[in-house]
């Protein structure tokens, strides 16, 4: 399903990737906006952006077969709860992926960094065969790196605690990943935002390895240099962003379970007129 310009291009010119791995067109591309006029499917896949996932979920529910199940692969770390209050914990998965990759026009997809990479369990880590399909299904697909976590909210917190600290500090100073490593200063900022993310996952109970900290750090040091992360370019273009599902959320979080998160504090508040601005 795609709306607007997009779903036009779509069904007029196809999809467009220019990627690091090979380009390609995909011309038969049987888009909608319309979820009713679909047959039931098996899985349903949310690529939409994080404050978007009620809507596309609703919109996702009449496809959905007995089986079926929607796989939200979203940044942050709530998706899952939203799509399961829509449709359901036994027709909700749990997922994330990692890519580099950004809009440059409508239909046409720039995969600029980062091998494709895939995470997805049921919502209790108990793999069934419907994700043991789903994993066929991606590396026939020809994405190799597929994985089905037995934590899947932990597999969740690792991956919120690199993004949003990455999206936070480069949002506030403007620099890509390479520059934010490079200075002392900036780099003691970025991994101050990872611990007190880390302090927060383990205040709800997950179960984050005690170097998750270094870990992300030595994920982001592989990071292409000039890359920055999805967040920082709609802020920095003047667009609505993620910026309370990342870094906002983890505010809310930690006041929520009685934890201190001043680095991230500040950067939520450093951007949030950015935020404000777009969204007016």
């Amino acid at each position: 399903m795609a709306r607007g310009a997009t779903l036009e291009t779509l069904q007029q010119r196809g999809l467009r990737v220019d990627s690091i791995g090979g380009d390609f067109v995909i011309l038969d591309c049987r888009a909608t906006d319309d979820p009713h006029s679909v047959s039931e499917v098996d899985i349903v896949i949310l690529g939409v952006k994080a404050w978007q996932v009620e809507e596309a979920a609703a919109a996702a529910e009449p496809m959905l077969g007995s089986e079926g199940a929607v796989l939200p692969l979203q940044n942050g770390v709530e998706a899952p709860g939203q799509v399961a209050a829509t449709v359901g914990e036994a027709h909700t998965l749990s997922g994330l992926c990692r890519i580099i990759s950004l809009v440059s026009e409508p239909g046409h997809i720039r995969h600029v960094g980062g091998a494709p990479f895939i995470a997805f369990n049921e919502l209790d880590g108990k793999r069934s065969g419907r994700v043991d399909e789903l994993a066929k299904a991606f590396e026939g697909a020809g994405v190799v790196d597929v994985a089905v976590p037995q934590d899947p909210e932990a597999a969740l917190w690792n991956k919120f605690l690199v993004i949003t600290s990455f999206a936070g500090v480069g949002g506030v100073t403007r620099s890509s990943i390479d520059v934010i490593l490079e200075l002392e200063e900036t780099r003691r900022l970025l991994e101050a935002s990872m611990s007190e993310i880390a302090e927060l996952a383990r205040a709800r109970s997950v179960e984050l390895e005690p170097e998750v900290v270094a870990s992300g750090m030595a994920l982001l040091e592989k990071f292409e240099p000039g890359s920055t992360s999805s967040m920082q370019r709609d802020i920095e273009a003047g667009r609505p962003s993620e910026l309370e599902h990342l870094t906002g959320a983890v505010v809310r979080l930690a006041r929520e379970a009685g934890v201190e998160a001043p680095v991230n504090e500040f950067l939520y508040a450093a951007l949030l007129p950015f935020e404000r601005a777009a969204r007016a």
